[in-house]
């Protein structure tokens, strides 16, 4: 329950505010005077004030008002402040708001418009201090990689942050590792952490996009080929194996390999020999093998697509990548990477974010970001520069005004309290459940 303290030596204008933020479930302090406000902030903690201008008989000019305020934006700068009085000339309201102040209030009020002001400002401040959450939580994360390589990847979530302390454990190694997840998750910025915190670090990371390699001329990509070895080659040519000697291999989309390249991989993993193309010479090379896939192997095998002793081979330890959605607090730290701080999200831009679905992963969020950059008009980016829906679009996807409480209660108790469980099953994220449990004041499990 928010604790709104109001400033103001008229005893019936503090009875009616009173009253009328009680009727609201408001906790609600007095203070007749500026001397009073120091020890009660001092000894509550205050979501809102608001706070008159003039406090003695026949004073009319608004500089006891001036003062406060200015005292009290230094002191608790977080606390947002509404202005209220009858007398105060305009071009000083103009002055305070431009200072921080977060509205003026004319005296007589209506009640109406104070209180939509009133849960504005709570809600601003509890975003406000959601992300200043965010950021000590950031803070506190990123001591624990301090001295490690994390090669530029932001984030803000648990499951992140543990993918990565076990990315960097494991980094020291040699162990092939395969990484999965989603088309969009970010399986090559894992790949790169590998590698910056390897013996190898110091070698090459050679990437390959297995998906965007033809297959007649893979096994001459991986291997090498000799001059003459086929139609157009005139000069020895160095695979990727190679060239990655005593370095790291990044095999992308490795489950786009045709079988006969599966079997002269499974060679280079087990005894780190190889011929190129056209030769019968044998070479040998020292090569740490990443992997990665958005594909179940594992059925690839039941099918006979894939090799189950690669499996084995590749997947010594397997580092998986949830989608974007299911780590919604990585969202916005990452959006302002894409924006490079050229301009800021609105309130209403940040939530939306956080709302839509993300099929397209950081992929599709880099994009978007992009895309807002380019369109946004303003010096803010507003929800409707971002170009998602406001509802999401497809079946299972529901807009949070149409949701009840017994749906969420329902959903809940099927998800045996899970939240991340209920949220897939309402078709939303873990934050916005949250939310939504907030405002019905159903407490978590």
């Amino acid at each position: 329950m928010a604790t709104i303290l109001i400033i103001d030596d008229n005893q019936a204008i503090t009875a009616a505010l009173q009253t009328l933020f009680r009727l609201q479930h408001y906790n609600v302090l007095i203070a007749a005077e500026p001397a009073q406000v120091v020890e009660l902030l001092s000894q509550h903690q205050v979501d809102l004030l608001v706070q008159d201008m003039n406090f003695a008989k026949g004073e009319m000019d608004g500089a006891a008002g001036k003062a406060l305020f200015y005292r009290l934006r230094q002191c608790y700068p977080d606390i947002p402040v509404i202005l209220m009085t009858a007398w105060t000339a305009l071009d000083m309201v103009v002055e305070l708001v431009k200072a921080g102040a977060l509205d003026y209030i004319a005296k007589p009020w209506d009640d109406e418009r104070l209180l939509l002001t009133v849960k504005n400002a709570l809600q601003l401040k509890k975003l406000q201090d959601q992300q200043q959450q965010a950021v000590r939580k950031r803070r506190e994360q990123l001591r624990q990689f301090d001295g490690k390589d994390l090669c530029g990847l932001v984030f803000a979530s648990t499951a992140t942050e543990q993918l990565l302390q076990m990315a960097l454990q494991l980094a020291p190694s040699d162990a092939a590792i395969l990484i999965t997840g989603s088309n969009g998750t970010g399986k090559e910025g894992i790949a790169q952490v590998l590698h910056a915190n390897s013996r190898r670090k110091h070698k090459a990371l050679v990437k390959v996009n297995m998906g965007a390699l033809p297959a007649e001329l893979m096994e001459a990509e991986l291997f090498g080929a000799e001059a003459g070895a086929y139609s157009g080659l005139h000069k020895t040519r160095l695979g990727r194996f190679e060239l990655a000697d005593g370095g790291t291999i990044f095999l992308d989309e490795i489950g786009n390999l045709p079988l006969a390249g599966q079997m002269k991989l499974l060679r280079i993993l087990q005894t780190g020999e190889f011929e190129r193309l056209g030769s019968s010479q044998t070479r040998k090379v020292d090569v740490r093998v990443l992997s990665a896939t958005n594909s179940d192997l594992v059925k690839a095998i039941a099918s006979g697509q894939f090799r189950q002793d690669l499996y084995y081979r590749l997947n010594v330890v397997e580092l998986h990548l949830s989608d974007l959605a299911q780590r919604s607090d990585d969202i916005l730290p990452l959006a302002a990477l894409f924006l490079q701080g050229k301009k800021p999200l609105s309130t209403a831009a940040e939530q939306l974010l956080l709302q839509y679905s993300w099929p397209g992963n950081v992929r599709e969020l880099q994009n978007v970001c992009q895309r807002a950059l380019l369109l946004a008009a303003g010096a803010e980016i507003q929800a409707a520069d971002l170009g998602l829906p406001y509802f999401e679009p497809h079946a299972g996807k529901r807009a949070l005004d149409d949701m009840e409480r017994v749906d969420i209660e329902q959903a809940l108790t099927a998800a045996g309290g899970v939240i991340a469980r209920a949220a897939r099953t309402l078709g939303i994220s873990r934050q916005a459940l949250y939310r939504r449990m907030e405002f019905y004041g159903i407490a978590p499990p």
